[in-house]
């Protein structure tokens, strides 16, 4: 079977599972950090996803945000993210998704997005497009930020007051520069982004479970996807970097070097 076929059929059978929990169930704070939420939808998702790489491609290593690294040896790792959006899944806002992709060696080179409230299935593979439900998308092709909805994703830092009043600052920046902001702060927004309703998303604050799928979805659309500051994520070494923090900044192609010059001229 091919991945994006795998991906489809996994990400499908695993959808009745977040919808018959959507909204109905508590989540539980991670103590390692405040911004995150878990809940025992995340784990029973993570654990059948995992199952079904088990069957199908015994020998690769597998990284779910939950249940932690698989490691086989191999050249290929999936990457698993049950519920991406858990704090919006808790409170019954639609905007959750459940994500599935594969690296060879540190490179994307498929993956799957789900959007179970949506009923709509994004899946891509390298040099084969992004389809939505099976009909091939594009990022947009707006010129101008001031013409584009932009999202970005925004975490506290407790820990260090300064960094947050320090984004808030280059957000602002931001805003003055595009049409309007929007902000579901999970996987939804991506999706915006590789069908071109959005033009970019930006996040300074996020993990590889976060990034592997929708780097391949973004890319395949057209887009191009970089760590915040416009560089090339370093995704080497992928079981050693669970705990690393990677920062995106997706967006289609003409916008994402409006983006950089605001973030950079902020630098």
């Amino acid at each position: 079977m091919d991945y994006k076929s795998f991906i489809k059929l996994a990400l499908e059978d695993v959808s009745k599972t977040a919808k018959q929990s959507f909204g109905k169930i508590q989540g539980t704070t991670k103590v390692e950090d405040s911004n995150q939420v878990f809940t025992e939808t995340d784990l029973k998702i993570g654990r059948l996803l995992i199952d079904k790489i088990h069957n199908a491609y015994p020998n690769y290593n597998i990284i779910d945000e939950e249940v932690g690294v698989v490691d086989n040896k191999s050249q290929y790792t999936w990457i698993v993210d049950p519920i991406d959006g858990t704090s919006n899944f808790v409170q019954g806002i639609p905007m959750y998704g459940i994500m599935l992709g594969l690296l060879k060696g540190d490179k994307p080179i498929a993956g799957g997005i789900l959007l179970p409230e949506f009923s709509e299935l994004y899946v891509a593979e390298k040099g084969k497009g992004t389809y939505c439900n099976g009909k091939i998308i594009q990022v947009s092709d707006k010129k101008n930020l001031l013409d584009s909805l932009v999202a970005y994703g925004i975490d506290s830092h407790q820990e260090d007051p300064k960094f947050t009043k320090d984004e808030c600052l280059l957000l602002s920046k931001i805003v003055l520069k595009i049409r309007n902001l929007r902000a579901s702060n999970s996987v939804y927004d991506f999706a915006m982004v590789a069908k071109g309703k959005y033009g970019a998303y930006l996040n300074k604050t996020s993990k590889i479970w976060d990034n592997v799928t929708p780097q391949i979805i973004i890319e395949e659309a057209g887009g191009i996807y970089t760590d915040f500051f416009g560089k090339p994520i370093d995704y080497s070494n992928p079981l050693t970097k669970t705990n690393k923090n990677f920062t995106y900044c997706a967006a289609a192609p003409n916008l994402h070097q409006q983006l950089q010059k605001i973030i950079h001229e902020n630098d």
